[in-house]
């Protein structure tokens, strides 16, 4: 078998599109200004497969083509593709369970001292991903919080990414999922599928509310007010400084008075922002928008 001659090869190389250094700064600047995600030069492999995998399913031959589509296609289909494919999903049930021990052992009790008759305890999970950690908060209080009959509490779940927020809604999962999990606690809330899979209960999907959030869109954050507890897990890490600062501020006008955000254990808000004051229980230290 002959081997294709080194002028076709160069000819193909020629003719396949490519990402220049220029290409990926001015998309890095679009994207930053879109999302407040910042990637850094080490990311450049990451961001041009999948740019280059959306210029051949759109059939853009130039990077020049495709994003003046991205830019300015009214409908913005394309921005929430290229979103879906660049956030970063990794994500299981009762990750740093820990916090959770807190939510209950500790935060709750001081939301409901606040709480007048009738008012409702709002936690909201930002990115909330493929709803491992809304869904872990909720069987966090229908297991271990033993107020919850007293108080109607919402949990609310939000994230960029409308791809994985249907995938939340539906509710299936690996076993590598749900193996933190203890074996009672899986039999109780999931039913497990033909192919292996678990299905969490149609009671705990109808108990948690989705919908796409995109911190750097002041409107898409607007009606986010009167939340008691955020619960804001490795996201800041994709952000930047400015970005980071921008987030905390938003944060701070969606809590209430005393609300409390927990944040991921690399993370932390007092090198961010001076609006939250550090809060240390037994089982986590979180943030605290003073009272």
């Amino acid at each position: 078998m002959s081997s294709m001659p080194p002028l076709a090869r160069d000819q193909m190389a020629a003719s396949a599109p490519a990402i220049s250094v220029e290409d990926f700064g001015k998309f890095r600047e679009f994207f930053y200004r879109k999302t407040g995600i910042h990637f850094e030069d080490s990311k450049r492999y990451f961001v041009d497969k999948r740019l280059l995998d959306r210029m051949k399913a759109t059939g853009h031959a130039t990077f020049r083509d495709y994003f003046i589509t991205v830019r300015f296609e009214a409908s913005g289909q394309e921005l929430q593709q290229l979103v879906n494919l660049m956030t970063v999903n990794e994500t299981y049930f009762f990750r740093e369970e820990y916090q959770f021990q807190c939510l209950v052992n500790s935060i709750l009790s001081e939301v409901a001292e606040r709480k007048k008759p009738g008012e409702r305890i709002r936690i909201w999970s930002i990115p909330s991903s493929s709803g491992e950690e809304p869904y872990s908060i909720a069987i966090y209080l229908l297991e271990y919080w033993k107020k919850l009959a007293h108080y109607d509490v919402e949990v609310m779940a939000s994230d960029i990414d409308t791809a994985i927020l249907d995938q939340a809604r539906r509710g299936v999962y690996s076993r590598r999922s749900v193996q933190n999990m203890p074996a009672a606690l899986i039999a109780k809330y999931f039913t497990p599928l033909a192919n292996g899979e678990y299905q969490i209960s149609e009671d705990l999907r109808s108990a948690v509310e989705f919908s796409k959030v995109n911190l750097s869109d002041a409107a898409s954050v607007r009606h986010f007010r009167q939340i008691d507890v955020v619960f804001c897990r490795n996201l800041l890490i994709y952000f930047d400084d400015n970005s980071r600062r921008s987030a905390a501020e938003t944060f701070f006008d969606a809590l209430n008075p005393g609300g409390f955000i927990c944040l991921g254990h690399s993370e932390s808000m007092s090198r961010i922002s001076s609006l939250f004051k550090v809060r240390k229980f037994n089982d986590a230290m979180v943030y605290q928008r003073p009272l």
